[in-house]
């Protein structure tokens, strides 16, 4: 499975477009300008893990790092800043990564 399998490849055009700036990135806007607000829990779930790189259960502040090359291999890497921001976001039990349910949480509130 690929992302494009959940989401329109235009809509993913257009959230990496918004953030192309450092520390332009918004995780709940991105969420939203891709789509993936408007798609199902189980489908969140299947996102959650083409993201999770290494297949560990879980999306690391590294794998977090490289988040928009997921969506893109030209999309440019996130800040420090931007990555802990987000890790801050969505690690609801504060054990330094972000596991399918909270990411599921977040996309989705």
């Amino acid at each position: 499975m690929t992302l494009t399998s959940i989401l329109s490849a235009a809509d993913i055009a257009n959230a990496l477009k918004d953030c192309q700036a450092p520390d332009s990135f918004s995780p709940k806007k991105f969420f939203q300008l891709c789509g993936l607000r408007k798609k199902t829990p189980k489908e969140v779930t299947e996102v959650f893990y083409i993201l999770d790189n290494d297949q560990s259960g879980f999306i690391e502040e590294d794998e977090l790092k490289f988040f928009l090359q997921r969506f893109s291999p030209s999309a440019r890497v996130l800040t420090a800043a931007e990555t802990k921001a987000f890790l801050k976001a969505a690690d609801d039990d504060d054990d330094g990564k972000i596991g399918a349910e909270e990411f599921q949480v977040m996309v989705l509130s």
